[in-house]
């Protein structure tokens, strides 16, 4: 944090509420850079310092409100139970909601500004997706808990004072599901961290590992292209069922010629841009998506499929490719349509990010604090 921005936020003292930190993810790594850039404490359930810390956002104060389960449904309705229960008594002078599931802490906490990455996707946009991939006999008991989230969810949205969607994508969802309208603030890249060295030999992908991400397709394709690499970063927690049975299914598909590391460090994950040929991501439309942006500081082309945020961010033929129709074959035919011409995207993805810097999002949130704070 610069002098002069810890001068301009000094005077508030402001709290960060985030679902959980066990597993850091692009909504984690927001938390904490505004934790960070705004001089603010964070609250939250489960915490994971050593991943935290291996990300590089160590100093943060973080307290957690009591530890939730690893398995959903449990851990997604205690953590909304905690936060509804989580009362400071104005002990700050605003309140940054950056959980979807902490929306519930603005009945208690104002004044109040949400920051959605989306309404709750279980619930709303990836509902469907969600109840095919269960067994039938769950089905109707999956029922019963949407309908009741939904109604939890619309009583404690109309207590969130500011609404800032983190894409387009989001506000139109907002639009949709709650009939509200939200501030679109895109999320920040820390260009500064970021590096462009010689191509290496492979690919890379970082995700989550869940289904709505699509790796299959990415195992799928790179099957039938032995003569190309791919390192997949995927993050999981482990002793959560629904991730390793998801991991262990893509386990079953790798071909050879696919690497999986989990895990890694900051530094790691930094030099595997920097080192990389190009950024592949499939992720069934994403609500904006981080990777992208950290691929293109980096100076590399992404592979996208055209949906979701990644519309607001990949520049098509100037940046990467956006895929229409994403399967196997048309990712394959995205890859070799790239390969060897991955430098004549490098200047225009350097560029790209830059308009997605930090101080960008920072001086956007800062004007949106002292409204609300007024």
């Amino acid at each position: 944090m610069t002098k002069s921005r810890k001068k301009c936020v000094g005077k508030y003292k402001i709290a960060v509420f985030a679902n959980f930190l066990d597993n850091i993810g692009g909504a984690e790594i927001l938390s904490l850079i505004l934790a960070r850039e705004l001089d603010a404490d964070i609250y939250t359930t489960n915490i994971d310092q050593d991943k935290i810390s291996r990300m590089g956002f160590d100093g943060i104060k973080i307290f957690s409100i009591g530890k939730v389960p690893r398995n959903a449904p449990f851990r997604q309705q205690l953590t909304l139970a905690k936060f509804r229960k989580l009362s400071l008594k104005r002990e700050y002078n605003l309140y940054i909601i950056t959980g979807d599931w902490a929306i519930s802490g603005a009945v208690n906490n104002k004044p109040n500004i949400e920051y959605f990455h989306s309404p709750v996707n279980e619930i709303w946009a990836f509902k469907s997706f969600v109840r095919s991939n269960l067994e039938k006999w769950k089905r109707p008991l999956f029922d019963i808990w949407v309908f009741y989230n939904r109604y939890l969810y619309r009583n404690y949205f109309r207590h969130v004072e500011k609404r800032i969607a983190n894409s387009n994508n989001t506000r139109d969802r907002i639009e949709k599901y709650l009939g509200a309208t939200a501030e679109v603030i895109h999320p920040p890249v820390e260009t500064g961290k970021y590096r462009n060295d010689q191509n290496g030999d492979f690919w890379l992908s970082v995700n989550r590992l869940t289904p709505h991400k699509r790796i299959d397709l990415q195992l799928q394709a790179f099957s039938k292209l032995p003569s190309e690499k791919l390192v997949i970063v995927g993050s999981y927690e482990k002793g959560a069922k629904h991730f390793e049975v998801y991991r262990e299914y893509l386990e079953k598909l790798k071909p050879a010629n696919v690497l999986f590391k989990t895990w890694v460090t900051q530094q790691e994950l930094i030099d595997l841009y920097a080192k990389c040929k190009g950024f592949i991501t499939t992720a069934q439309n994403e609500d904006f998506g981080m990777t992208p942006l950290e691929a293109m500081a980096s100076g590399k082309p992404v592979i996208a499929c055209n949906e979701g945020g990644y519309k607001e961010t990949i520049i098509h033929r100037k940046t990467g490719v956006l895929i229409d129709n994403i399967s196997a074959d048309t990712l394959v035919a995205a890859i070799c349509k790239i390969t060897n011409h991955e430098a004549e995207y490098r200047n225009a993805c350097f560029n790209r990010a830059l308009e997605f810097d930090t101080e960008v999002f920072i001086n956007r949130i800062e004007k949106v604090i002292s409204i609300a704070i007024k």
